[in-house]
């Protein structure tokens, strides 16, 4: 992991339920406990503390979901982001190029390894929570999902991103460049 980058960490979720399930015309689910807290805690393997993917076998190379925020004003302007429900969002940190590589986040606690894998598609959902054409737009700029690969906080503010390849910030609203995900190479 040769490369830095300094990015920022704006939001992070977690939910210890599923919101969006049924059809969407039916409406979210109610009383689905969210928070957005200051720091999270990550288990290697698991993923967030707290949160509805946490330990689920299925979901263990996915655990943790990323969005940049260019990529959410982009495809849904205004919407509020919270409504993608992705774990931890981020501005000035191009997703795309960690797909099938490892990397680490360090929020100030100590670096927290990830494998990125597949990326995040956006779901049916988006049409009635975001607004018409919001699941079009966001094709391709849905965010990636990740599997912790170490413990660790990630928090709120300021981070680091070191990883093995070119990332540039300028790109982080762009579709992504692979419509397939990675093979695993680890």
């Amino acid at each position: 992991m040769d490369r830095e980058y300094r990015f920022e960490v704006v939001t992070l979720l977690v939910s210890p339920g599923h919101a969006y399930f049924g059809r969407a015309k039916d409406g979210p689910a109610e009383n689905v406990p969210t928070t957005l807290p200051g720091h999270v805690e990550i288990a290697a393997d698991k993923g967030i503390r707290g949160d509805r993917f946490f330990g689920v076998r299925a979901h263990t190379e996915a655990a943790v979901t990323f969005l940049a925020l260019e990529a959410w004003e982009a495809a849904a302007g205004t919407a509020d982001p919270v409504v993608a429900r992705r774990n931890v969002m981020v501005r000035g940190l191009e997703l795309d190029p960690l797909r099938g590589e490892e990397f680490e986040i360090d929020t100030g606690d100590g670096p927290v390894r990830f494998w990125g894998g597949r990326p995040a598609h956006p779901c049916s959902w988006m049409d009635t929570m975001a607004g018409e054409g919001s699941r079009k737009a966001l094709i391709g700029r849905g965010g990636l999902r990740a599997q912790p690969l170490s413990d660790g906080v990630l928090r709120l503010g300021t981070a680091v991103i070191r990883c093995s390849v070119e990332l540039d910030p300028s790109r982080a609203a762009d579709q992504v460049r692979r419509a397939q995900p990675i093979a695993d190479g680890r």
